[in-house]
């Protein structure tokens, strides 16, 4: 699987907080767009996201696509205001060390 998008996305285990951790930082391509096209370019990451959900036959890798959606859809307002620094990782806490529905979607993944 490819994964596509303005985001390069990670899993790290935090070994001080014993928590796993989603990482997700703005690829370079997308931190120079100006804010317009930003906004353009994240909407229309949502809506191919939301049609590679639909097409996706593996529940895991569904689970995670649906959970990457999401975050965009929560960072989407935090952009139009232009809160967020493009050169930030974003780190969201998913949970102690446990396999979930991203190891399998990342796995095999390469970012385009």
């Amino acid at each position: 699987m490819e994964i596509q998008g303005p985001f390069t996305i990670s899993i790290n285990d935090n070994n001080e907080t014993g928590l796993r951790e989603l990482q997700l930082g703005f690829k370079p391509a997308f931190q120079q767009l100006n804010a317009e096209d930003r906004l353009t370019a994240l909407r229309e990451y949502i809506s191919a996201l939301q049609k590679d959900i639909e097409a996706e036959t593996d529940t895991d890798n569904q689970q995670g696509m649906m959970t990457i959606q999401q975050v965009a859809e929560q960072l989407l307002p935090h952009l139009e205001a232009d809160e967020i620094p493009m050169d930030e990782i974003i780190v969201i806490e998913i949970g102690p060390g446990q396999t979930s529905p991203f190891d399998d979607l990342l796995r095999g993944a390469t970012l385009k």
